[in-house]
């Protein structure tokens, strides 16, 4: 069974999100899922997760970002407002959003509170929402709380611009990023590399990964284009408990496409190594 949520997000704006729920009853072992820069929750593998996560037994848990322009069964961005005035502080808001409605410690309306297990909740994330997990589960306001984390792809920084990007970013207080997927001309608003700046510190990731406590996947392709492989080197190489699982002949998205035409067999070994992970640490 499949529902949908709306949340408020600290910022104001919506975030929506959709509950894949197993057949069976009581209380459950939860996932939440962080979509990365220019996804969404109903792009590509997310659906085909969430239903794998859920007949594995799991509450799993999947939303938009406030931030990321994208309205529900919209197949291309809507809000470019909302998407220019996204900070890297507000996604991690966001998902500390999403798990104070999960564990009931929110004046918005529990989401399906008698049947997550407040004991066994885990984070997924891909590319840049692997590093928003990663901060959720070390630095968020319920990072005592999570037993597991799981990324794909993540990056090792968010900071992924040269000076000259910087400089013209400042002189216009916006660039632009194309989406290739919809044709788009993506809005950066300044206030993203502002909060870059002013919150370096929070938003380092090595550094959250020497933090970190709960038991770490981390799911990395070989031929990563967007991403490269050095990145999750970097995080292993500070992590004091991290596995790390290297898929051969898999790039960002492990084969994946939208709309999702099946999985590759690249993804199927990310998607088995996921589930395992969470049944061995949540289950």
């Amino acid at each position: 069974m499949s529902t949908a949520f709306r949340l408020a997000s600290p910022s104001g704006g919506p975030i929506h999100g959709r509950i894949d729920e197993p057949d069976t009853s009581g209380p459950r072992p939860t996932v939440a899922i962080c979509h990365g820069f220019k996804g969404f929750m109903d792009w590509g593998f997310f659906p085909y997760l969430a239903e794998l996560l859920a007949r594995r037994g799991f509450l799993a848990v999947r939303f938009n970002f406030s931030g990321s322009g994208m309205e529900p069964r919209e197949d291309r961005a809507t809000d470019l407002e909302g998407f220019r005035a996204n900070t890297f502080s507000r996604e991690l808001e966001d998902l500390d959003t999403v798990l104070a409605a999960l564990l009931g410690d929110s004046a918005e309306i529990p989401l399906a509170s008698d049947r997550v297990d407040p004991g066994a909740v885990g984070l997924f994330g891909h590319s840049r929402g692997g590093g928003t997990a990663l901060l959720g589960a070390t630095r968020g306001r319920f990072a005592d709380r999570i037993r597991a984390l799981v990324t794909w792809a993540a990056v090792a920084s968010f900071d992924r611009f040269d000076e000259e990007t910087r400089a013209h970013w400042r002189e216009q207080g916006v660039i632009h990023v194309p989406n290739a997927r919809t044709g788009q001309e993506m809005p950066l608003g300044l206030g993203l590399l502002e909060d870059l700046e002013r919150n370096g510190e929070l938003l380092d990731l090595e550094s959250a990964a020497e933090e970190i406590t709960a038991p770490w996947l981390l799911v990395h392709g070989e031929d990563d284009e967007s991403v490269p492989v050095e990145e999750a080197e970097r995080l292993f190489a500070r992590a004091r408990r991290c596995e790390a699982e290297r898929i051969e002949n898999a790039g960002h998205t492990f084969g994946a496409q939208h709309p999702f035409s099946g999985p590759t067999p690249e993804l199927t070994r990310a998607m088995n190594v996921t589930q395992s992970w969470f049944r061995r640490h949540l289950c």
